[in-house]
């Protein structure tokens, strides 16, 4: 993210001396991407940050096609995804393609016996219930109902969860995650027409600092497949750091809609992009205001992306049967629409209560065996008259 941030001790100048109160040194690290030429951090640890002390098993992760060429507009019943304990083993993937995996996770207890770290993919992690802070080695981000947290590839984390009932909607980019470029003027500022701005952005804080030798447990996830390391350090022994490349976490209900006399596109709702996807937030928001406005959106064809869209809570204007916690999946090429009744319904109308996320993806979704344990099997249908 095109921000700068700071917490800890560090020197003035980088790649210099910077000494512990015993006199040794401390380690500088620089935590980068694409290369030396994308946003990077530079990290000083207690202790060398490179001491593997076993590699040990290795576990194969990468989702299957249970569909590999999808026609059907789906429906994935999200909560029907069973909760289980450990964070990782929570995680199912239910959409992906190779630019991006989109899973639910439903994790009972917190991350504490070991670290993670994802080196294939920038973590976006949406909070739809649950509380709790997410811990990295860059200091910590305190997460409720609502907040999407932004963890960039490489960043050792865990997760402390205030409660068992958790459900969470994560997407995997192999591309790094951004906010619009429209949004931004060229030096990276968020402009006045941005539907958000830094001031809304939760960074890290309460950088803790770990002093400690023995075995530590690493899973990395990397190629699709989850390694496990033990360390002789602790993970989170930076003292210092300062940069651009962190993680951060901002609330979707912090996100300001854009709306005007007729019906407004999607684009309007966009949170995040990549080169292969993008996300937006659709959050309540005053309707379209021309007297003669249909505030139902209008039929349209996705001639090039697939539409995902995770419904949160509300009310949900242009479809019917839908509850919290589920996904629509609509493919390119085929058109969709407001269901039967709805369309007419929506006149008149002031205001939607509706909270979804939606990822438009560039290339067309494979559905995992996951995704088809949970389809109702009949959207497709849902629009005959």
């Amino acid at each position: 993210m095109p921000l700068y941030h700071k917490l800890g001790k560090f020197p003035q100048k980088r790649h210099t001396i910077f000494k512990k109160d015993d006199g040794t040194l401390h380690y500088e690290q620089l935590f980068g991407t694409i290369g030396f030429d994308g946003m990077s951090s530079l990290l000083y640890h207690l202790h060398r940050p490179t001491q593997v002390k076993e590699v040990g098993k290795t576990l194969d992760i990468a989702p299957r096609a249970a569909v590999e060429y999808n026609i059907k507009s789906r429906l994935l019943k999200g909560f029907e995804v069973k909760p289980q304990d450990d964070y990782l083993q929570s995680r199912k993937t239910v959409l992906f393609n190779s630019d991006v995996h989109v899973g639910l996770a439903a994790p009972r207890k917190s991350v504490t016996d070991y670290f993670y770290k994802n080196t294939d993919a920038d973590e976006l992690l949406f909070v739809h219930r649950g509380s709790g802070t997410l811990k990295t080695f860059l200091g910590e981000i305190p997460f409720e109902y609502g907040d999407y947290l932004v963890i960039p590839r490489g960043m050792i984390y865990q997760i402390e969860f205030d409660t068992e009932d958790n459900r969470l909607l994560i997407t995997e980019s192999y591309h790094p995650i951004y906010t619009p470029k429209r949004y931004r003027n060229w030096f990276g500022q968020h402009l006045e027409h941005s539907p958000f701005c830094e001031r809304d952005f939760k960074l890290p804080q309460n950088l803790q600092t770990f002093d400690e030798k023995g075995e530590f447990l690493m899973k990395v996830k990397k190629q699709g497949q989850l390694h496990h390391l033990v360390y002789a350090t602790h993970p989170f022994d930076v003292v210092g750091w300062d940069g651009y490349n962190f993680p951060y976490g901002f609330s979707i209900h912090n996100f300001e809609p854009i709306t005007g006399r007729v019906h407004q596109p999607p684009p309007v709702h966009q949170t995040f992009e990549t080169s292969a996807f993008v996300v937006c937030s659709f959050c309540p928001r005053l309707y379209d205001y021309h007297p003669q406005a249909i505030p139902a959106p209008y039929n349209h064809s996705n001639i090039d992306s697939d539409e995902v869209l995770y419904y949160v809570d509300g009310d949900f204007m242009s479809r019917k049967g839908i509850d919290e916690g589920y996904i629509s999946l609509h493919p390119a090429g085929i058109p969709h629409g407001p269901h039967p009744g709805t369309y007419e319904g929506s006149i008149g109308k002031s205001k939607t209560e509706e909270l979804a996320v939606m990822i438009d993806t560039f290339k067309p979704l494979k559905l995992t065996q996951q995704a088809l344990d949970i389809d109702d099997g009949k959207y497709y249908q849902s629009w005959l008259e």
